[in-house]
């Protein structure tokens, strides 16, 4: 294949003036063009009264090599794109079926491929299949009252079910893992627009249908799926695991199934099981996170900035900024949802956390993203009653959930930028009106910060303010607290993915190795690789 880079087009163009302008790089008539496959589009607003897309384009044609040499063209080059291949060289017999623990990216798409390769996993979950939890989700954000096993935390698909469905990842991929995570996604439902764009997203209504899709097709290919049952203990042998110890929640009985390869992707949020597997000796250390809010603006001021006029013309807008305040702490913005909304994310009872969500077509009348500042050990042992361990960064996040939940009086805080500044309660609301699930009660977000985090966040969105006016928008709204940026642990594990414990594999967000649905996936696909290097397929 050809690869054809910086293809400019006006934003309304029409499909077939892509075949011209590619026809016009190689030099050679558009009839000539076999095939023509878009491998990413961008989006150039350099120029506000010039926007334009950018393509990088695959072509199939005859003498490839000659075309190439012929265009003198330095956006043309033969493709190098690295395909994702799977070779089954593990000649160990599997005492048991692989366990995987989690449901979010990293075990889903692990339990996945060890189903397509014929290992037959059992893939663990303590929340409800898709179907059910969405229904579960509803009812809290209707009536406020949470279901500690199935929420916007815990449930198949995991955290990243109720989010954007961002896909975009800073992972470094030379082995077309960030390629084959999306086309499985396509494979099960997704727009296959998610191949080219260059910051991709499904949005919470199409990642809930393709979650459901890969869970069928796990069980079609031999893999069992278990909801609504919780891994309590671990017991080893002769430094391994040997069992494992399951609660059936909806049964209220108790498990045992001998295990020889456990698969822990638990995601950031399984606070007791994280508890359980420190009681057990499970090498773990403390991680660095950001806390903070999430701010919420109009979202035809971000796309107006961005794009200028033209923006009626293009998908909702996104924003990236950091800043490096003079409190010696970094800020920035994270898990934008362009035409999104807030909601309550909340996992544990008497405990408020918040995060973002957008579905697929993005047109909500708002956009938000998290505003959050590092924090790091200096700030886990300054709470009251901390304790210095491996889970004081989880202490930590409960201790400002409570506080939360206490501040909103049960519902989510919610606070002008121009009184949080001001460092006082909000009594009614400007311009920007929350787009917001879940109920929400107005409040002095101070009260459930560390104070340098909130001096930290007014600086910091004062700074935003002239990368993209309108930022500190004194209407803008703040809905607290933004805790789950990250797990609050590393799960250590050696160059093979292995823990101490022989036969325990750390995987994903909740064991300190990803940070979002495209590389917790890969890291699922990582550990699958271990696994049928290791062992011959049942």
């Amino acid at each position: 294949m050809i690869r054809v880079n910086q293809v400019k087009l006006p934003i309304d163009h029409k499909e077939e003036e892509l075949a011209i302008a590619v026809a016009k790089a190689l030099k050679v008539k558009k009839e000539e063009v076999r095939e023509l496959l878009i491998k990413k589009r961008s989006i150039d607003a350099r120029k506000r009264n010039e926007i334009k897309y950018i393509y990088a384009v695959d072509v199939k044609m005859k003498n490839e090599e000659r075309v190439v040499a012929r265009a003198k063209n330095p956006n043309v080059t033969i493709s190098k794109e690295k395909e994702y291949r799977v070779i089954i060289t593990g000649e160990q017999s599997m005492k048991h079926r692989p366990i995987v623990v989690g449901s979010g990216p990293a075990g889903l798409f692990c339990a996945y491929q060890l189903a397509f390769y014929g290992y037959r996993p059992i893939l663990i979950e303590r929340g409800a299949p898709v179907e059910e939890r969405v229904k579960d989700v509803d009812t809290f954000w209707e009536t406020n009252v949470l279901n500690p096993e199935s929420n916007v935390q815990f449930g198949e698909g995991g955290a990243g079910t109720f989010s954007d469905g961002k896909l975009n990842t800073m992972v470094k991929d030379t082995f077309g893992r960030i390629r084959k995570v999306l086309e499985i996604f396509v494979e099960h439902g997704a727009n296959e627009e998610i191949l080219y764009l260059n910051k991709p997203h499904i949005g919470t209504d199409h990642l809930r249908e393709v979650t459901k899709n890969m869970r069928q097709d796990i069980i079609a290919r031999g893999g069992e799926v278990m909801f609504h049952t919780k891994l309590v203990d671990i017991r080893t042998e002769d430094g391994a695991i040997s069992e494992v110890v399951l609660e059936q929640l909806k049964e209220k009985k108790t498990i045992s199934l001998p295990c020889s390869d456990l698969i822990l992707a638990i995601g950031h949020s399984a606070r007791d099981t994280f508890e359980m597997l420190y009681k057990n000796k499970l090498p773990m250390e403390k991680k660095a996170f950001a806390v903070g809010v999430r701010m919420e603006h109009k979202q035809d001021m971000i796309s107006r900035n961005q794009y200028g006029e033209a923006y009626q013309k293009l998908p909702a807008a996104d924003y990236k900024v950091t800043y490096q305040a003079s409190t010696g702490r970094a800020v920035y913005s994270f898990c934008m949802c362009p035409g999104g909304y807030v909601v309550n994310a909340s996992s544990e009872e008497g405990r408020l956390v918040v995060n973002g969500m957008s579905y697929h077509d993005r047109a909500g009348e708002n956009a938000n993203s998290a505003i959050i500042v590092t924090v790091g050990e200096k700030d886990f042992l300054s709470i009251p009653g901390a304790v210095d361990s491996p889970l004081c960064g989880m202490e930590f996040q409960r201790y400002f959930e409570a506080l939360a939940y206490q501040t909103g009086r049960g519902k989510v805080p919610v606070q002008t930028f121009k009184d949080f500044k001001e460092k006082k309660k909000t009594t009614e609301l400007g311009e920007v009106k929350p787009n917001l699930k879940g109920g929400y009660e107005f409040a002095e977000l101070h009260e459930c910060l560390p104070a340098k985090v909130s001096d930290t966040i007014v600086e910091g969105v004062l700074a935003f303010d002239k990368m993209i006016p309108g930022f500190a928008n004194p209407d803008a709204l703040l809905s607290g607290v933004e805790m789950r940026t990250s797990s609050p642990v590393r799960m250590n594990r050696d160059e093979h993915l292995e823990s101490e414990i022989k036969g325990i594999y750390p995987c994903g967000e909740g064991a300190g190795y990803a940070g979002g649905i495209t590389s917790a996936a890969v890291d699922g696909l990582k550990v699958f690789e271990v696994l049928a290097a290791r062992y011959s397929n049942l």
